[in-house]
């Protein structure tokens, strides 16, 4: 900031600047990684959701002609838990992870979402 501005600010307004220039590379960075880990999981999510589309497919007609027998309440018997356990700890997870480094993650998150929307 050049000396003629710098002496026309307040002193909270120079602390809001000095807070914000230590704040800049992780809120750029934050970003660039939101939005290069948000297209990745977008890519990879769409190829993910097609093999398991295929696989699904697959196994019904299989079914349809009797080749073999799929017993789905068994199957959600045995999944349900997986899926039960990995909630909860994704949810605390995520909470841990929104509390710390807030601005990081804040840019992060907003990169994320770009990403994602790509």
């Amino acid at each position: 900031m050049p000396a003629s501005q710098d002496a026309a600010l307040t002193p909270t307004q120079h602390d809001l600047v000095g807070s914000l220039q230590a704040m800049l590379p992780d809120l750029s960075l934050g970003a660039i990684l939101g939005f290069a880990t948000g297209v990745a999981v977008k890519f990879v999510g769409r190829i993910v959701l097609v093999g398991v589309g295929l696989l699904f497919i697959a196994i019904q007609l299989l079914s349809i002609e009797h080749i073999v027998s799929v017993d789905w309440l068994k199957l959600q018997s045995l999944t349900e838990p997986w899926f039960r356990q990995g909630g909860e700890a994704g949810i605390s997870w995520f909470t841990r992870v929104l509390t710390s480094r807030l601005p990081f993650v804040g840019a992060f998150i907003a990169g994320l979402l770009l990403g994602l929307r790509r």
